[in-house]
């Protein structure tokens, strides 16, 4: 077993809260720092909610997320919960999602599936047609090679993949928080989504491994398209 595949306090947590994988928590920080999903939509349960903020009006235009390599669909459920029925949610991935936690969440009319590659066009354009999207997310990663040169390559076309979809079905004033590899060009991809939102900036979460080396990078305030 390697240490990846043995449950840390993340994972134990994730499994006891419902949720396939760690992830969620890196989501979740994210969430509540930069207010990715807003507070009127808040409606149920999610990790370790103690004191979440007093609920705003419902919002008079629905909120709609696109999840990119969403499974094995932690980031989807958070979604979901958060949503509480009054948005919408559509995700893709190469692989199905996890059925063990979702209990329905995955078969209602607010949540549209794609099991396919997020680059092909076809998927793009089936995704383009559930949007215009107020929040795009990618936790996308590719199949690790041992190589830091060739897995951040990888990661960096995922990740400038992602920021193609934010580019062509945000709304204006929408998000974005894609998972990059550290190396390479990824400072020449932020400089790209500062150009496209207010403002972007790195982020890693306390749920990302200590020995690995990915961050996030998130961008707030999706442009008026020139």
């Amino acid at each position: 077993m390697t240490p990846y595949e043995k449950p840390d306090t993340w994972s134990l947590r994730a499994q006891k809260e419902g949720y396939p994988a760690r992830s969620v928590y890196k989501l979740q920080e994210m969430d509540e720092k930069f207010r990715l999903i807003p507070a009127g939509l808040r409606g149920r349960t999610t990790p370790a909610q103690s004191s979440s903020p007093p609920p705003l009006a419902p919002l008079k235009k629905e909120f709609r997320v696109l999840d990119l390599g969403a499974a094995p669909g932690s980031w989807s459920l958070y979604v979901l919960r958060r949503l509480a029925g009054a948005g919408f949610l559509a995700a893709a991935d190469l692989s199905p999602l996890s059925r063990r936690y979702d209990r329905g969440l995955f078969e209602g009319g607010n949540f549209f599936f794609l099991c396919g590659d997020i680059t092909a066009p076809e998927i793009r354009e089936k995704l383009a047609e559930k949007g215009p999207y107020r929040l795009v997310l990618c936790d996308a990663a590719p199949p690790t090679t041992g190589s830091r040169q060739v897995d951040t390559l990888r990661s960096l076309e995922l990740a400038e993949t992602a920021l193609g979809y934010a580019e062509s079905t945000l709304e204006r004033g929408g998000s974005l928080v894609v998972k990059v590899f550290q190396g390479g060009d990824t400072a020449g991809l932020l400089v790209k989504i500062r150009g496209l939102f207010d403002s972007g900036r790195a982020f890693k979460p306390a749920a990302c491994r200590s020995g690995s080396f990915e961050t996030y990078y998130v961008g707030l305030g999706r442009k008026a398209a020139q």
